[in-house]
């Protein structure tokens, strides 16, 4: 019969030896996480040359403050960056990419926006459809030449009807497939200046009991 200690030792040597289930998954993680940096790194060095940032389906959290880096002395036109899993959009992001005249931020997480996105000055259009807004964010209403806006098939509930009839630019609202109440639904649908899509409501029971 082996020495206790050297029973151990024999034990110990085997366990030292013995592959750790978890370093696959660490190794594919973190060939994933390499193939998106080299993704973001080309698609800015692109951008430099078109002045379009397309950073869609990069398995963003957030925008990285290497991009900032990158674009600093581009002026970039417009910024995809759809198809992430972004929660939210720094205050900076408007100062970086002041000249954008196209935003898409759709199918990401996102439930709000900073109140320097109203300081776009150049913006035309602003994409944030497939979100988790539960209302419009306050800087929609404020942006100076926006005309086109998407924020369909999120979970908003009310709008700021007034606010939205009086935003400077707007010609173009997308609001679909989103929880209006009635009483927004039927504001949004009076206001003819400008075109705004809203999923056919339907109507309550009641409405439907005729006297």
């Amino acid at each position: 019969m082996r020495p206790p200690s050297q029973f151990e030792e024999n034990i110990a040597n085997q366990a030292d030896n013995e592959p750790d289930p978890r370093m696959g998954a660490m190794m594919i993680c973190t060939r994933l996480a390499g193939r998106a940096i080299i993704r973001v790194v080309g698609r800015c060095n692109e951008a430099q040359e078109n002045n379009r940032l397309d950073l869609s389906e990069c398995q963003l959290m957030q925008v990285p403050d290497a991009v900032y880096h990158l674009m600093r002395h581009t002026e970039l036109k417009s910024c995809d960056l759809s198809g992430n899993v972004i929660t939210k959009i720094p205050p900076k992001f408007a100062v970086k990419f002041s000249l954008i005249t196209a935003l898409n931020l759709s199918h990401n997480q996102m439930s709000k926006l900073p109140e320097e996105i109203a300081d776009l000055a150049s913006l035309l259009r602003l994409d944030l459809s497939h979100n988790t807004f539960i209302a419009l964010p306050n800087a929609v209403y404020k942006i100076p030449k926006l005309e086109y806006l998407n924020a369909s098939d999120n979970h908003i509930v009310d709008v700021e009807v007034d606010r939205l009839g009086a935003a400077p630019s707007l010609l173009t609202v997308d609001l679909r497939n989103n929880p209006l109440t009635v009483r927004c639904h039927d504001q949004l649908a009076d206001i003819s200046h400008i075109e705004i899509s809203l999923t056919p409501r339907q109507k309550e029971d009641w409405e439907d009991l005729t006297i």
